[in-house]
């Protein structure tokens, strides 16, 4: 896989907070594309799939985001393990995966590691991966290693909205920012509506990386992805977006139940 692998990193910091306002529609009639082919009328939720609905058809990217709670003590000793066992994932061939980010936490919940990968080809690029991990005798051992270090772990499997770009490499420094919202059930359309919409506002630097929505493990849960060139320039961005027409509707109505976020400062960038 002649690829970059992005740079691992910290997680700078968390909040969370908790909305209860209806959600809302909005419509307008010059928008094109993805956005009119799906809001031009009403959907009707018993008969569309929100994957078939919000994701991107020209490819069939599925990716795996994990949360592994690591032991203070055995932070440096798991960084070093994992770096070393992706960088073999990512570039043997005969696995359909590659790592897109892998970051530690900084500020929020500390001594986390959080990985997000992608499979090219979706659930059977997966399915064969994991086969073939399961006859690797180096990963078995390498789990096993993993384990002794690890307090709890978790992970989710996503698609990519099809408004967002893929997700690719890009020059640094940077720093990562992952936000991410539990929305209400049923609202999951209606958040498309709306960020179809906001993402225009969020392009002038470049720092709309990916956005994501779950398919198994939690549900409703919705991950976006952005890069500034530094904490003064995400704040200076964000502050940005508030002052264009229509950046405060559509991010105000949404279905969310909860939010919380981490930014990230890269670490290291492997080459291929």
């Amino acid at each position: 896989m002649a690829t970059t692998v992005w740079p691992k990193g910290q997680m700078l910091f968390g909040y969370s907070s908790r909305l209860h306002r209806a959600t809302r529609r909005f419509s307008e009639s010059g928008d094109k594309g993805w956005f009119r082919s799906v809001f031009a009328h009403k959907l009707d939720a018993r008969k569309d799939a929100h994957s078939n609905l919000l994701s991107k058809k020209e490819t069939s990217n599925l990716y795996k985001i994990q949360f592994h709670n690591v032991k203070p003590e055995c932070m440096e000793a798991y960084n070093n393990l994992e770096a070393e066992v992706q960088t073999r994932l990512h570039l043997d061939q005969d696995y359909p995966c590659e790592v897109v980010g892998s970051w530690n936490t900084w500020y929020g919940e500390q001594d986390q590691a959080v990985h997000l990968w992608r499979y090219r080809g979706g659930y059977p690029a997966l399915t064969e991966c994991l086969k073939k991990l399961n006859n690797d005798k180096a990963y078995f051992e390498f789990r096993k290693e993993r384990a002794k270090m690890l307090i709890s772990r978790r992970n989710q499997l996503l698609l990519e909205f099809s408004f967002w770009n893929e997700p690719v490499p890009r020059p640094g420094p940077n720093i990562y920012e992952m936000r991410t919202y539990f929305l209400k059930p049923g609202t999951m359309i209606e958040w498309g509506n709306h960020w179809a919409r906001a993402i225009m506002h969020r392009q002038e630097n470049n720092e709309a990386i990916g956005g994501f929505f779950s398919q198994i493990g939690d549900l409703y849960v919705v991950h976006h992805l952005w890069a500034y060139e530094s904490l003064q320039s995400r704040e200076d961005t964000r502050n940005s977006a508030w002052l264009k027409d229509g950046w405060d509707a559509n991010v105000y109505y949404t279905g969310m139940r909860e939010a919380n976020n981490h930014t990230y400062t890269p670490k290291k960038i492997i080459h291929s």
